[in-house]
């Protein structure tokens, strides 16, 4: 149990970096200005949630989480990252922790927002993602269907071609083909989501 992830810290720290943000994410929300807010609003439930189920296992941390986001915030981001929270509470039923060998299933279950897939398993945006998360290869259980992953694949080379990381490039890719690309500030935020995730699991990983 050692080398579990304290959900509540990993959280935090992207709670941290969405307040960092929260200006620029409410500029970028040409619709209502309050995307940043929404945001804050939505990990700072989602810390609460870690901090008052702390010590029970992953799947109830995760399930409560999601509960509370829907009881607690009704934007539509609220209920994209709740859908995200249920399915990943379903993901790790039976596991004691999540730890860096299944770091890339919480994150892929939690980006996908609950949505189905169809495609094969072992999505080579999955296998690579894993390996930047610092876990054992796993792809997880999370699919791409064939549009999701020819927009991935797309998103991809257009940000290789930018001069963007391969860290970075993956990161857009994956919100490309998840429910998060389909408007400009939520992949904006979700951008912020995965990287911070991806730091706090790597800082995490390598100690």
């Amino acid at each position: 149990m050692s080398n579990g992830v304290d959900l509540f810290k990993l959280f935090q720290a992207v709670s941290g970096t969405l307040k960092e943000n929260q200006t620029a994410l409410n500029q970028a929300d040409d619709h209502n200005r309050d995307h940043g807010d929404n945001m804050v609003e939505i990990f700072e439930l989602i810390t609460q949630a870690m901090g008052e189920q702390k010590g029970a296992e992953p799947a109830g941390q995760l399930s409560y989480a999601s509960e509370l986001l829907k009881k607690k915030s009704k934007s539509g981001s609220a209920a994209l990252y709740a859908e995200g929270l249920a399915h990943a509470s379903e993901q790790f039923m039976g596991q004691k922790q999540v730890d860096p060998g299944n770091a890339m299933q919480l994150i892929q279950s939690l980006m996908s927002a609950g949505k189905p897939s169809e495609a094969p398993s072992g999505n080579p945006f999955g296998a690579l993602l894993s390996g930047l998360a610092g876990g054992g290869g796993q792809g997880g259980d999370d699919k791409f269907d064939a549009e999701d992953l020819l927009s991935a694949g797309l998103s991809f080379l257009a940000a290789k071609n930018r001069g963007e990381s391969t860290a970075e490039a993956l990161v857009e890719a994956v919100i490309a083909g998840s429910p998060f690309g389909q408007t400009p500030h939520r992949a904006q935020s979700s951008q912020l989501v995965m990287n911070t995730l991806f730091d706090v699991m790597s800082s995490m990983a390598g100690k």
